[in-house]
């Protein structure tokens, strides 16, 4: 701009020169000479006029450059000032990294390796029996079926300890139940050397049951099929070794045990053995599992006729959407032991459930059972529960449950209690079941 007005300046006082330089003619006259005076003092003051106006420019021009040059500077000093504080700002968490290491520590306390867990079942429902075709009983309420209280210490990287209390019904004579009772489920320590070797000593979970309780989900609602039957059960005493190969595509569990359960730790002369090899694949899961023993009868004294035995396995496909599955069994004189008649049992178990939305599944479960396929092969149990789920909190399951069991030609116990008859018996059961954990 400042360049096009000097150009500007320049072009008028040369278009004046030349005006008076081209007219000869009329300095003729003495008139004209005057005006030729005026006119070149008149081009005197616009010089002097346009050489204050350049200096003015020029004057501008510096200011404007110098100006220019300061916020340079300015930025320059600023940028710089922004990187040492990034610097400082990069050294303050080494300082605080620094500073936390050499605080003084905390004395370890004996709980800061040490958790304490619940959980419990219970179920508000309507309960009717019929037993060869007279109803005896039709009753309801508020029941807690189970309450587990477990705590764990860890002491180091590899041993750790654990006891569960169990409280559940006391059955007395003749079957009833008389009351709740106190009884402790687990109890060992436990040396993990690595994910393939975890050894345990005390009273534990056996390999089978608590398998196929996490591939069906829904133990809150009913014990899986060998449990439900009592041909099996969740724990005993002894020596438990498990692990895993491969990121959990393959596990073990062999269990060396008392043979009668958590609730009844007791020598005996021999050892039962219960083991299981199971596979997980995207979803897949297959196992097998067996079990051999006496049962924790044969005592000294007592006269035992038989090895009770157990084959298992186990078929399940599990996404977050649903979980579809089968069980199967077959037991050889599980109820036979100091008996000396030999008797086998089997039965499957299928079951299914289906997530619609959000917190919300749907389930259902059919279990058939053979009881006493050799002496008795007319005598057969069909068990089946549906449902509908509600999770609100991840910690909370709600369920309205519909049960029916049928025994024909014999009377079977179950979690249930004894169902059948000399001809047949049925248990209905219709509620609410539900579980929360902590």
């Amino acid at each position: 701009m400042h360049i096009d007005i000097r150009l500007l300046v320049g072009a008028s006082i040369g278009a004046l020169a030349f005006t008076n330089a081209t007219s000869p003619a009329l300095a003729a006259t003495p008139r004209t000479a005057q005006n030729g005076a005026a006119s070149a003092r008149e081009i005197d003051a616009l010089r002097a006029e346009l050489e204050a106006l350049r200096a003015r420019l020029d004057a501008q021009d510096a200011a404007q450059r110098a100006t220019q040059a300061q916020a340079a500077e300015a930025a320059s000093q600023a940028a710089a000032a922004q990187a040492q504080v990034a610097e400082q700002a990069k050294a303050v968490p080494e300082q605080v990294k620094t500073a936390m290491e050499n605080a003084p520590k905390p004395k370890p306390q004996w709980y800061d390796d040490t958790v304490i867990s619940g959980r419990m079942y219970f179920n508000v429902s309507t309960v009717t029996r019929e037993v060869n075709g007279v109803k005896t009983e039709k009753d309801g309420g508020f029941l807690i079926k189970r309450f587990y209280l477990g705590v764990d210490h860890k002491f180091n990287d590899i041993f750790s300890g654990n006891i569960t209390t169990d409280i559940d019904s006391v059955v007395g004579t003749g079957g009833s139940t008389i009351g709740k009772g106190l009884y402790v489920k687990k109890a060992y320590l436990q040396a993990k050397f690595n994910k393939a070797l975890v050894v345990r000593l005390g009273a534990s979970d056996l390999p089978w049951v608590p398998y196929a309780e996490s591939l069906y989900g829904y133990r809150h609602i009913e014990n899986t099929l060998a449990d439900r039957t009592k041909f099996g059960t969740s724990a005993d005493w002894g020596v438990h070794v498990s692990g895993q190969f491969a990121d959990g595509l393959v596990s073990y569990q062999v269990s060396a045990v008392d043979g009668a359960g958590y609730r009844d730790p007791k020598f005996t002369k021999t050892i039962d053995v219960e083991g299981r090899v199971s596979l997980a694949y995207k979803g897949f899961n297959a196992g097998i599992g067996g079990y051999t023993g006496k049962l924790g009868k044969d005592q000294q004294g007592a006269i035992t006729y038989h090895s009770a035995s157990r084959l298992n396995a186990l078929l399940a496909y599990k996404t977050k959407l649903f979980t579809i599955g089968g069980e199967y069994f077959q037991a050889k004189n599980w109820t036979q032991v100091t008996s000396p008649v030999a008797d086998k049992a089997i039965g499957y178990s299928l079951f299914a459930s289906v997530n619609p939305m959000d917190k919300v599944s749907v389930f259902g479960r059919y279990d058939w059972v053979k009881p006493r396929k050799d002496t008795v092969n007319s005598f057969k149990d069909r068990y089946f529960n549906v449902g509908i789920q509600y999770s609100p909190a991840k910690i909370v399951d709600l369920a309205l449950v519909y049960k029916r069991d049928k025994a024909v030609n014999g009377i079977l116990s179950t979690s249930n209690g004894n169902i059948g008859g000399s001809i047949d018996g049925t248990y209905d059961e219709f509620g609410l079941f539900a579980q929360f954990r902590f």
